[in-house]
């Protein structure tokens, strides 16, 4: 590591940029704010050791295919698996009307989305969080356009026959 010389400048610069857009795609990825910071964390980490082969070109695609492939790795190797109860636990209630009703869309969000399988997941948040185009898309995940055309189409179309999502579209196109 160096001594706080440009190329730190340079990386504290991108990560001041970043790290907000990071830590919301790879919590769209796992669901999970803790989580998300580590994968972000380490994501930074890779990014920072690669800095002077990736700064001149797109470090925050870099940092987000580390976070991805870190979060595919994470998911496999984990010992163990939710499993669903007959009995939820019990839910903190808050104060704000307007908090309560973030926090309500963003599980609707957060549980339509954890049915996707991981590839779709990634296609539909790059797409349509991120703004990219499918060919910035397949470029980013080393597929064909075809292939996230097709896998773009069944994640929204499984999105769409989520009651929590229909609502609030229909509400929204009214």
């Amino acid at each position: 590591m160096t001594g706080g010389g440009v190329a730190d400048d340079d990386f504290t610069a991108f990560v001041r940029g970043a790290q907000s857009r990071l830590v919301r795609y790879a919590d769209l990825l796992c669901g999970d704010r803790g989580r998300a910071e580590d994968l972000v964390q380490h994501g930074l980490i890779k990014t920072y050791l690669a800095w002077s082969r990736v700064k001149s070109g797109n470090p925050e695609a870099y940092a987000r295919t580390v976070i991805g492939h870190a979060h595919i790795d994470w998911w496999r190797r984990r010992p163990w698996r939710e499993t669903p109860t007959e009995v939820l636990p019990e839910r903190m209630s808050t104060h704000a009307d307007d908090y309560a009703a973030d926090l309500s869309r963003r599980e609707d969000i957060m549980h339509a989305l954890a049915l996707l399988t991981k590839r779709e997941r990634t296609m539909v948040v790059l797409r349509h969080l991120y703004g990219m185009t499918e060919v910035e898309v397949a470029r980013e995940l080393g597929c064909a356009v075809g292939t996230v055309k097709s896998g773009t189409a069944r994640g929204l179309a499984k999105l769409r026959t989520q009651s929590g999502l229909k609502s609030e579209t229909a509400a929204s196109h009214a």
